[in-house]
C-alpha cells in the first residue's frame, strides 16, 4: 500500500510525505523540507510521526520554499538526502557528511518499499526534479515548480493513479497583482509557474479512469483562490467541485491512498 499527505504547500513553505508498506516494513520519504526545522518537525507529528521515522529526504530543487531546512535536518537526524548536482551547487555545495545522495533524470532511486523515479521540469532552478513515486502496484505522480509541460514531463506521468500537480495562479489575478512586471514575468513564464489553465490542460492529459486522486498544490496566496481551482479540477474530472482536494499552506491535506 502506498499513501502520501502534504504537510503544507504554498509560497512559503512546501513538503509532502510518501508512505509505502507491505505490513512487515514500512517505508517514508518526504519530499522537500520548506519550512523551518522546529515548524516541519511540528507537521510530521501532526501527521503522526517523528523525523526519525523518514527513511530518506528528496529535494526537487534549491528555493527556499522547497529546500527550507533540509541541512538541519540531515544534520540533527542522520537522513539521507537525495538531490541533483544542480540543486547542491545551487544551495552552496554544503557538506551532509556522507548523506548527500545525487538524483539524475530517469536514474531510479530505491528506497525501502519505495521507487522513486526522478525527471526534469522547466524551471527557473539549475537542474529541478519532479518525481514518480510506486510500490510496484499504484503510482503518483508529484509535479509542482515548472512553467510548463514538456512531453517528457507527460510521459513520465502517464499511468498515475493519484497526483499531486500545482495549480499556482490564475491568469487574471496575476496580471492586476501587485506583483511588480518583472515577477509577474517570471511567475507566468514558460519557466515560472503553472496557470490554472496550464494546470487543467496537464490534468486532462492524464486524466483516466483509474485516476483515484487529483491533488492541488503550491496555490498562490495572492494570486489564486481554491474555489477557482476547484471549479477548474471539476470541470477536468466531470466532478463536483466540493469534491476537488486543495493543499493549503497551513495544514496540507490529510492522508490519502494512492
Amino acid at each position: 500500500m502506498i499513501r502520501f499527505r502534504s504537510l503544507g504547500s504554498g509560497s512559503a513553505g512546501n513538503a509532502t510525505l510518501i508512505e509505502a508498506g507491505n505490513g512487515l516494513c514500512t517505508s517514508r520519504v518526504l519530499v522537500d523540507c520548506g519550512f523551518g526545522l522546529r515548524h516541519l518537525e511540528a507537521r510530521l507529528e501532526r501527521a503522526g510521526l517523528a523525523a526519525t521515522d523518514i527513511d530518506a529526504v528528496f529535494i526537487t530543487h534549491e528555493h527556499g520554499d522547497h529546500i527550507g531546512c533540509a541541512h538541519a535536518f540531515s544534520r540533527r537526524h542522520g537522513t539521507a538526502v537525495w538531490m541533483s548536482e544542480g540543486t547542491w551547487m545551487a544551495s552552496g555545495s554544503r557538506d551532509y557528511e556522507g548523506r548527500l545522495r545525487f538524483a539524475r533524470d530517469g536514474e531510479a532511486i530505491e528506497v525501502g518499499e519505495l521507487q522513486l523515479r526522478p525527471f526534469t521540469v522547466p524551471h527557473d532552478a539549475r537542474e529541478p526534479l519532479q518525481l514518480r513515486c510506486t510500490d510496484g502496484a499504484r503510482h503518483l505522480g508529484v509535479l509542482t515548480d515548472l512553467g510548463h509541460a514538456t512531453p517528457h514531463v507527460i510521459a513520465q506521468l502517464i499511468g498515475l493513479d493519484s497526483l499531486l500537480l500545482e495549480f499556482n495562479h490564475d491568469t487574471d489575478m496575476l496580471a492586476v497583482s501587485s506583483y511588480p512586471p518583472f515577477l509577474k514575468q517570471r511567475v507566468g513564464g514558460k519557466w515560472g509557474h503553472l496557470s490554472n489553465d496550464a494546470a487543467s490542460d496537464i490534468a486532462q492529459a492524464l486524466c483516466h479512469s483509474h485516476l483515484r486522486h487529483l491533488v492541488a498544490a503550491h496555490l498562490s496566496e495572492q494570486n489564486n483562490k481554491p474555489e477557482i481551482v476547484r471549479q477548474a479540477m471539476a470541470q477536468v474530472l466531470g466532478a463536483s467541485a466540493d469534491e476537488m482536494l486543495t493543499a493549503n499552506a497551513a495544514e496540507g491535506t490529510p492522508w490519502l491512498d494512492v
